[in-house]
């Protein structure tokens, strides 16, 4: 398949551009991208035969379930089956923003698109161009990741182009993505409200519009592999690199002193060694590929550089990954959820 690339600047939306590549969803291809969170693969959320495309081109397991982006209200409103009061509540505080609502369906969005599910996730991404290409296609839009299934993340069209290119009709280049996780998933089909999947909307700027909220204690746990996943990413392996990722947890004399060991043993038996580290710690690690993630103290900046570092260690050849533990206060569980199921939960206590 050629894949064509539209490079389109955000800040100047090419309209004709947007246009060709609504024109290509209305006839049920599929295009990649950008949202604020990461790069979205895309296709018709009503057409059963582009979600099926969606889970080919991404050797996705079908009953993941994939998001379905919107650009009004009134289009969550026309899918769900009943709408809870706290939907409104929450769409007024986030939306349009890095916030995933799961509702219960009705029949407008196939059951190929929900991976099998009555329920549906749904947001309205604030990306410019994502907003644009859902209007102007007149679509909404099925969109999981623009990544092999996996492997990391894409937070820049190039990532999109080494995973996808050949696999779908077409790529938006719109730069690098602003957030760089994927957005907070909120379960509104329960008594309470319940995050299944946290993102740079916290817990605490839930409850501040709605009250009581849950957290899925499978979050920061190793999942339950026999539920079926109600959200995307709940049960499978995600953000892998090409290389064994462990992640080493304690005091940080310990951890690099114990990432100083573990690398220089693998050198000895002649592995390529990559590690994770801070602009605080890079410098202490004296073997092995070194890359800092960004400063400790600024979290955002390592959410934002997570799946970037994670393909840099691709780029690199590294065979053995150890990456520094990063518990932070608003979106630590976030960070530390996707590098927990990139490491398949393989974490060395120090």
């Amino acid at each position: 398949m050629d894949t064509r690339i539209f490079k389109i600047d955000p800040e100047d939306i090419d309209i004709r551009k947007i246009r060709e590549a609504g024109e290509i969803l209305r006839e049920g291809g599929l295009v990649a991208f950008p949202t604020e969170t990461v790069y979205g693969l895309g296709g018709d959320a009503c057409d059963a035969g582009a979600s099926e495309a969606i889970y080919a081109a991404k050797g996705r397991p079908s009953d993941n379930p994939l998001i379905v982006h919107i650009c009004e209200f009134s289009q969550l409103e026309e899918i769900a089956a009943d709408l809870p009061d706290t939907a409104r509540v929450l769409a007024d505080a986030f939306w349009p923003g890095p916030m995933t609502l799961i509702v219960n369906k009705n029949q407008v969005i196939p059951h190929e698109t929900t991976g099998g599910l009555d329920t549906v996730a749904v947001r309205f991404p604030s990306h410019p161009i994502a907003n644009a290409l859902i209007r102007e296609s007149g679509c909404m839009i099925a969109a999981p990741s623009a990544n092999t299934s996996g492997r990391p993340s894409p937070t820049q069209a190039r990532h999109v182009i080494e995973d996808l290119k050949g696999k779908i009709d077409a790529i938006i280049d719109g730069g690098p993505v602003d957030i760089g996780l994927e957005s907070t998933i909120v379960d509104l089909t329960e008594q309470v409200p319940t995050i299944l999947r946290p993102g740079y909307i916290n817990k605490h700027m839930l409850e501040e519009a709605v009250g009581e909220v849950r957290v899925d204690p499978g979050i920061l746990g190793k999942e339950n592999v026999h539920i079926r996943p109600k959200a995307p990413g709940m049960r499978y392996k995600h953000y892998a690199p090409k290389g064994n990722l462990k992640i080493v947890s304690g005091d940080r004399e310990k951890v690099i002193a114990e990432i100083n060991r573990l690398a220089a043993a693998g050198e000895t038996e002649g592995k390529k060694v990559g590690i994770i580290a801070t602009d605080e710690t890079r410098d202490l690690y004296k073997a092995g590929i070194v890359i800092s993630i960004g400063d400790r103290d600024d979290e955002y900046q390592i959410a934002h550089n997570l799946f970037d570092v994670l393909r840099e260690m691709d780029e690199c050849g590294a065979e053995l990954i150890y990456s520094e533990e990063f518990s932070t206060p608003e979106i630590g569980n976030a960070i530390m959820n996707r590098l927990l199921k990139a490491a398949a939960h393989q974490v060395i206590e120090v």
